[in-house]
């Protein structure tokens, strides 16, 4: 049976589509501007574009996937496809700044051996002033939308696209130093590149941490763990807890605790309090929230 996206994922498709008609545009117009404004950083800020552009396509087959239901061999569901998507796309990042910084060393330490870097053209500099400008409202438009709807994927995505921006800030800034103070300056290029390599790297490493966490089984957030005591000690029957265990399933959460009742309480008194419980859960934490409840008997 074919199953119809929800509305969380055609959020997550409308947003990823036209980042990818956007990076597409870029890779064609970093491409040409490179070729034929002399410019080898405006070449790599077009690989660094078409490596967002793989990504769009990561996201959009990964959030499919996390999106069917559960089965006999994923009984907790598939949402942890979305947070490997998330790691992926970390990954690409941090492979794409360390490629951006060891080039522009290779090119630094070739200029000051005493090679010629050649000089760009005035093409180069305005697609690389165009790409900051549409780069860094795509990374606003991806990133809002991917707070709205919780998709570790999306917000992943977004910083993508801001780690393109930050890289045509340093082409730009590399080929305006070089057109302004002549062929003296060219190095001023790479220089750049490789310092804002630095901020790629730091941020695809930040990108990719809770995506590993949720891969490791990590607990959710404090914040979290306080509002979950409370929903729980708020519930009129239970008369304590222990063994609370939490982790995250992609956007979903999971709480598995056991929570202390009378113990002359009837089974169908105690399954409705347990049930209660239950829904107080989802109704703070999300519908999809998966839930294990383990009754014990206490005296009065």
């Amino acid at each position: 049976m074919k199953l119809s996206p929800t509305p969380r994922e055609k959020v997550i498709y409308r947003v990823t589509f036209i980042g990818s008609a956007v990076n597409l545009l870029l890779v064609a117009l970093k491409f040409a501007a490179g070729v034929l404004g002399r410019s080898s950083a405006m070449i790599a800020d077009a690989v660094h574009s078409l490596s967002d552009l793989l990504s769009d396509v990561i996201v959009v087959v990964f959030v499919r996937l996390s999106s069917k239901p559960e089965d006999e061999d994923h009984a907790y569901g598939h949402g942890k496809y979305e947070t490997l998507a998330s790691v992926i796309v970390g990954l690409m990042l941090l492979c794409a700044g360390v490629a951006l910084g060891w080039e522009g060393v290779e090119k630094s330490v070739a200029f000051f051996r005493g090679e010629r870097l050649g000089q760009p053209g005035w093409l180069a500099l305005w697609a690389g002033l165009f790409s900051i400008a549409l780069k860094e409202w795509l990374y606003h438009y991806t990133a809002r939308a991917g707070r709205a709807v919780r998709s570790d994927a999306l917000i992943a995505n977004a910083w993508h696209h801001r780690s393109d921006s930050l890289t045509s800030i340093a082409t730009v800034a590399g080929i305006g130093g070089a057109m302004a103070l002549g062929p003296g300056w060219a190095v001023l290029d790479p220089l750049a590149a490789s310092v804002v390599s630095l901020f790629i790297v730091a941020s695809a490493f930040g990108m990719m941490k809770p995506g590993i966490d949720q891969l490791l089984e990590r607990s959710l957030p404090a914040e979290d763990l306080s509002e979950i005591a409370d929903v729980i000690t708020s519930v009129p029957g239970v008369r304590g807890y222990h063994r609370l265990r939490t982790r995250a399933i992609g956007s979903g959460k999971a709480v598995e605790v056991h929570v202390k009742m009378d113990g002359n309480l009837s089974l169908t008194e105690a399954h409705n309090i347990a049930s209660e419980l239950e829904q107080r859960l989802k109704k703070a934490l999300g519908p999809e929230t998966h839930t294990a409840i383990h009754m014990e008997p206490c005296g009065r």
